[in-house]
């Protein structure tokens, strides 16, 4: 809003200074420092309202070192966290960008599910809270919406790359400007796409179309068969995944604050074509303006951690960590990066197949040898780390040094193929 505003003095009246909301740079550190003070401001009064309300967190007691002490630590803190997201990407982001939308409507969503599900823990006293059938159809419902709003909205496109310019119509390229070394020639004209980046390879592009090739020469028309289902389950994934994630003080605040930082990185390069030139990635019209929705989302983490880092004074609960991992995944896809989500969000990639792996193993020496046994002493596998001895703020240091390295790494790979 504020855009626009600053946008209409600069236009109408060469209002001094107004000029500057035009630059992405500016609105995104607008964006970083707006989340920080509303974390920190609004955060210290919803943790008193909470507090006041006794939306404390039930505690099972599962053995580990310092669990009972954090009985009744309010929760449903996420909504901190969705308030210092939501209020600067209105006030700095161009609300007519389809991208921003998708994020905006992705926060919302999942946020509202997550508040569900606490509330019913909360409120209603039912320690299950929403069922899990529920949570995943909304994540199911949200990856449609965003998978059909990719591929079949118009104004959803990518600049296609021309290897042979010299065998093209000059009138329907364009050069990067002020690019002189071998500089890029993308197209003109604009184009529906299911490509993506492949992490490791020279020829780093791999479209969802060619699963479809077995129907005949018409399969591109098909390729939304493959495409929405694949970011059905990326969603659902990643959105699960931090939330096992969250079950140590800071862990899964600060692991997205990383992968936040990394996903803003990638998606400016994205958007610009001299970066995009450079790094032979995929140029993504407009996609910058995602820059502030992300730098919202760092300066969220950042200042929610202010006050959930050990010892907590506040839960995130549901109403948080379903959104943070919805809002890293919908993001990733909408950049085209959505292959780099095993090595960034290799975290909480790990604590999911730490559970799958304890599960699966459990059931299956049931069947096999009678009695049930583990591979972890428990799982999420941060918590075979507290059995182990390991001090819960050392865990969650450590955890985040690895998330920093897979965040170094994953921008690595735009250059190492």
């Amino acid at each position: 809003m504020l855009y626009y505003l600053f946008d209409y003095l600069d236009k109408s009246f060469h209002f001094p200074g107004a000029g500057v909301f035009q630059y992405i740079s500016f609105r995104g550190a607008m964006a970083v420092i707006t989340s920080l003070v509303i974390s920190l401001i609004i955060g210290k009064r919803i943790i008193q309202i909470l507090q006041k309300k006794q939306v404390g967190e039930i505690i099972r007691n599962l053995g580990l070192e310092g669990q009972i002490a954090k009985q009744g630590t309010p929760t449903m803190g996420g909504i901190i966290i969705l308030a210092a997201i939501l209020i600067p990407t209105l006030l700095f982001a161009k609300l007519n960008n389809i991208y921003v939308l998708l994020m905006l409507f992705t926060t919302i969503w999942l946020g509202s599910i997550g508040f569900i599900d606490d509330y019913i823990k909360v409120f209603k006293k039912d320690k299950r809270g929403l069922a899990g059938k529920f949570k995943v159809l909304g994540q199911i419902i949200l990856g449609l919406i965003v998978g059909s709003v990719l591929y079949f909205d118009s104004s959803v496109v990518i600049k296609e790359k021309v290897s042979n310019p010299k065998y093209i119509n000059t009138q329907h390229i364009f050069k990067v400007e002020n690019y002189k070394e071998s500089p890029q020639i993308f197209s003109k004209e604009s184009y529906k796409s299911t490509k993506t980046t492949i992490p490791f390879f020279k020829d780093n592009e791999f479209d969802y179309s060619v699963l479809m090739k077995w129907i005949g020469n018409d399969y591109r028309s098909w390729s939304f068969l493959v495409f929405i289902p694949f970011i059905i389950l990326i969603i659902t994934s990643v959105s699960n995944g931090a939330n096992l994630t969250d079950g140590l003080d800071g862990l899964a605040t600060g692991t997205s604050a990383i992968i936040g930082v990394t996903l803003g990185v990638l998606a400016y390069v994205s958007g610009n074509t001299v970066f995009a030139n450079y790094l032979n990635i995929i140029y993504i019209p407009n996609i910058e303006e995602l820059v502030i929705f992300i730098s919202a989302f760092v300066g969220a983490c950042i200042g929610f951690l202010w006050y959930n880092s050990y010892p907590a004074q506040v839960f995130m609960g549901d109403t948080g960590s379903l959104a943070l991992g919805g809002i890293i995944a919908v993001f990733a896809v909408i950049i085209r990066k959505e292959l780099l989500i095993p090595i960034l969000c290799g975290v909480f990639f790990v604590e999911s197949l730490s559970v799958v792996i304890q599960v699966g193993y459990f059931k299956y020496s049931k069947k096999r040898f009678g009695e049930g046994r583990r591979v972890f002493k428990m799982s999420p596998i941060h918590h075979h780390f507290q059995k182990s001895g390991y001090h819960e703020a050392k865990i969650v240091q450590r955890f985040l040094i690895v998330g920093i390295m897979l965040a170094v790494i994953t921008i690595i790979t735009l250059k190492l193929r």
